[in-house]
């Protein structure tokens, strides 16, 4: 009325003053008729009593307002957060619930276009409420907090930040009320409230990043916490909420603290990139080893599985990095600490294995060797018992680790790996002069080694032997049946079980038998690929497995390995060219049992196995008299000698194996040509005994590797003649051997020993070394340039016919002056003469 009456300086003046008054139960009339229309509406939404709660039908009003007129928004929440603000100071709880509630009703309500004029003034009353100390206040400000942000934005709003919230509601999660309801509602909204915050930052890049190590060094500890059951009450703690509860406090719901923990981390961990891995992985690591959550290693195994069943596929393979960086960096913890990781690692590597190629493979195999290698080190000087058994307890988790990484990858790969875990295991033979510390040291890295490499055999599926056993990786492992410790060669033999055995026959065979027709094996015709191997490669296998039987310290084990080896390989490979060589390992077995100086029980064993093993050849071949003939042996051996028959014994009795068995008990070389010549079958291999087959009586994988070494040998040597005495000072170059090319020559220098030729290379080296380091620099150099002047003499002879030479045959000097050298000058084509040939 007053800007009527032309006075508008009094009514903007009055009109400040109605917009200051905020008391409801002001009785000026002048007051309640300048207050603005927006500011009458939110009074009215609040009742006479408090406990009525919000007034539904005047806060449809506000709402239809606001929708009519947006931009009063941020007056609106400006006010409301005034009201809460001074309800929260005089402790009216009444006031304080239906500010929320229509704080509440108003964000829900706004259209996402609007929403930015609203949130900031909401933003601030809840955190308001939650520097309240008051549970109550906390929990309703979740609640609000919450609804929030499950609400879609459509534009972010870059200047919000949560780090009150990030931190207010870490601290919620680790509440330690005195109350147990208290505490556990306290606790689940600070879950929830951390789950908003995830919502509303983790998956827009435009606002606060989330990801930041300030934000992830307090969710992520949070959620552990909660996650471990431990630090949860059990169920006798946790009694009926009180009457006070029921009445006053809101209840958040949504499962329990543990289960609403996990969910939060599967969100977090889902929306991850690759950059962000190590954002939430460090901190992981860093609560379960300040908590020692390693041992017992439970919880961790949980937490892993949840991380890499969430986290995108493609980046699982991060994580498994991560974890192994962290055992590099605990490699002087306890064994107890390390052994749970390396046992978390086993459990999770099988969900990353799909995603490694190419050298990422190779990366953690060579990680997990190296561990293994470290902890053998470790092995050996520890000083307890307790210590050498934690430490083989870790050993057992890394190759665990080894073994399941494996099992989720193609075969291709799986071959690769044995290639590269055999390429790690010191070789046998090794140096003899080395120290009996070193060598226990090297025997317990080889069985650790070699027992990975049976893990990984069990996980790969054979499908030819050609493929299985490349040349690189047959070669060392039968070196390796060979060793001087029997436990070795035990674990070389069923790493050959695992991977010839291709149709489940190996759990048949547990020992040598004669009954072997009643134990329903399989069958079935050798395959091309596997002939050419055999033929390539069959003799130097059955050699070696030959010379592994003679060795002195075999026990039954070892004995009935063997026996596993041939059966499987008979099974797998039983062509009729095969068959000669079979029988005659047997009849070099018999041999060595008659004629080698070895134990009374060993010859024993070696007769029960040859006869045995003839038995089983005989069996599954279509060979029928073979087949009789060995019945008859054996039947002989029954009437007259039944301790040569099964099973292997590690004891006989003293007065037995005195005497050699007579002839009709033994198998004879004849009989078995008769046989397979009557078969129509060669039987030429059976004259020669594998020993007069090779070179010489070492086993031919020996022989290989020996001239392989040679060989590197002399390269190393050639090598050091170009580079360095080729061109060294005449007096100490090498002679050159005479040249002559008659035969007797030839042979002569293909006999020589090479240890000759050696010793003379040596002296001529010493002798360079010898004169590098004692002769002058001049003195040197004259015996270096001995062959200097000859070159400079014919220079000047050349230099000289061409400047003799007449103008149509040569060129000239350029310069008359005798004192200096003549100078060539290329002939023109008109003076070049071509001889006839070059006419045509």
């Amino acid at each position: 009325m007053f800007g009527w009456c032309g006075l508008p300086e009094l009514s903007e003046a009055l009109g400040t003053a109605a917009d200051k008054c905020t008391s409801p139960s002001c009785c000026c009339g002048l007051c309640s008729a300048l207050r603005p229309r927006w500011k009458r509406l939110v009074d009215n939404i609040y009742p006479v009593n408090p406990q009525d709660g919000l007034v539904k039908s005047n806060m449809k009003k506000l709402t239809n307002y606001v929708h009519l007129s947006p931009e009063k928004l941020d007056r609106i929440g400006e006010y409301l957060e005034s009201r809460v603000s001074r309800d929260i100071y005089r402790r009216r709880t009444g006031g304080v619930l239906v500010s929320v509630e229509a704080m509440d009703e108003l964000v829900s309500t706004c259209k996402p276009e609007n929403l930015n004029l609203f949130v900031e003034s909401f933003l601030k009353t809840v955190q308001r409420l939650l520097e309240c100390q008051e549970p109550q206040m906390q929990v309703l400000a979740t609640q609000s907090f919450v609804k929030f942000s499950n609400i879609a934005e459509d534009t972010p709003s870059y200047h919000r930040r949560y780090d009150f919230f990030v931190s207010k509601f870490s601290s919620m999660c680790h509440s330690s009320h005195a109350d147990m309801d208290t505490r556990m509602e306290l606790r689940t909204a600070g879950l929830q409230g951390l789950q908003g915050v995830i919502k509303k930052t983790v998956s827009d890049d435009l606002v606060e990043n989330i990801w930041t190590e300030s934000h992830m060094d307090k969710i992520i500890p949070s959620l552990l916490f909660n996650m471990d059951k431990s630090n949860q009450p059990s169920a006798a703690q946790l009694t009926t909420e009180t009457a006070v509860t029921s009445a006053n406090r809101p209840s958040m719901g949504g499962g329990s603290p543990p289960e609403l923990a996990e969910t939060c981390l599967r969100q977090l961990v889902g929306r991850a990139s690759y950059a962000h891995i190590r954002r939430f992985m460090k901190p992981v690591l860093r609560h379960l080893d300040n908590h020692g959550l390693w041992v017992p290693n439970q919880f961790a195994v949980e937490t892993f599985r949840v991380i890499m069943n969430s986290i995108p596929t493609q980046h699982s393979y991060a994580v498994i990095q991560l974890l192994m960086t962290h055992l590099d960096e605990k490699s002087r913890s306890e064994a107890p600490v390390r052994t749970g990781i390396a046992e978390v690692l086993a459990k999770i590597i099988t969900i990353a294995a799909g995603e490694c190629v190419g050298p990422s493979v190779l990366e953690i195999i060579n990680s997990l060797l190296s561990h293994l290698r470290q902890s053998v080190t470790a092995d050996r000087g520890a000083g307890t018992h307790k210590d050498q058994s934690d430490e083989r307890q870790y050993q057992e988790a890394l190759i665990d680790a080894l073994g399941e990484f494996a099992n989720n990858l193609p075969d291709y790969q799986k071959i690769e790996i044995m290639m590269f875990i055999m390429g790690k295991v010191p070789q046998y033979p090794g140096d003899r002069e080395r120290q009996e510390a070193d060598s226990e040291g090297e025997v317990l890295l080889q069985n650790m080694l070699l027992r990975s490499l049976l893990k990984v055999s069990t996980k790969y599926t054979s499908l030819n032997l050609a493929t299985t056993f490349p040349l690189s990786f047959l070669d060392p492992l039968m070196r390796m049946s060979l060793a001087p410790d029997p436990e070795i060669r035990l674990i070389v033999q069923q790493i050959l079980h695992t991977l010839i055995d291709r149709r489940g026959n190996l759990a048949k065979l547990d020992k040598p038998r004669l009954d072997v027709t009643q134990l329903d094996l399989q069958l079935h015709k050798c395959s091309r690929q596997d002939v050419m191997f055999i033929k390539r490669n069959g003799p130097e296998m059955l050699l070696c497995l030959l010379e592994s039987l003679e060795l002195a310290n075999n026990g039954l084990d070892n004995l009935e390995a063997v026996y596993r080896t041939l059966a499987l390989l008979w099974l797998e490979v039983n062509g009729p060219d095969f068959l000669p060589d079979v029988l005659r390992l047997t009849l070099d077995m018999q041999e060595i049992a008659l004629n080698s100086e070895m134990s009374q029980t060993l010859r024993i064993n070696l007769h029960i196995l040859a006869i045995t093993f003839a038995n089983f050849v005989s069996c599954h071949s279509n060979v029928p008299g073979l087949f009789q003939y060995v019945k008859q042996v054996v039947s002989a051996r029954q009437l007259a000698s039944s301790h040569l028959l099964p099973d292997l014994k590690s004891h006989y009795d003293p007065h037995l194996g005195r005497e050699p068995p007579a002839a009709p008990l033994l198998l004879d070389q004849a009989r078995l040509t008769e046989v397979l010549t009557t078969h129509g079958l060669d039987a030429s291999r059976l004259q020669t005994p594998f020993s007069n087959m090779m070179p010489s009586s070492a086993s031919v994988w020996q022989k290989r590797q020996s001239i392989l070494q040679n060989s590197d040998r002399d390269l190393n040597n050639i090598t050091v003649e170009v580079d360095s005495m080729s061109s060294s000072i005449g007096l100490f170059k090498p002679k050159p051997p005479p040249e002559s090319v008659s035969f007797e020559a030839m042979r002569r220098l293909v006999r020589a020993p090479p240890e000759e030729r050696r010793a003379e290379q040596e002296e001529e080296r010493q002798k360079l070394t010898e004169a590098c380091r004692t002769l002058s620099l001049h003195a040197l150099s004259q015996q270096s340039g001995a062959g200097a002047d000859t070159l400079r003499e014919k220079l000047d002879e050349i230099f000289a016919r061409l400047s003799d030479a007449p103008d149509g045959e040569a060129a000239g000097a350029l310069s008359d002056d005798p004192g200096q050298p003549p100078v060539y000058r290329a002939p023109t084509l008109q003076e070049m003469h071509f001889p006839e040939l070059f006419v045509y």
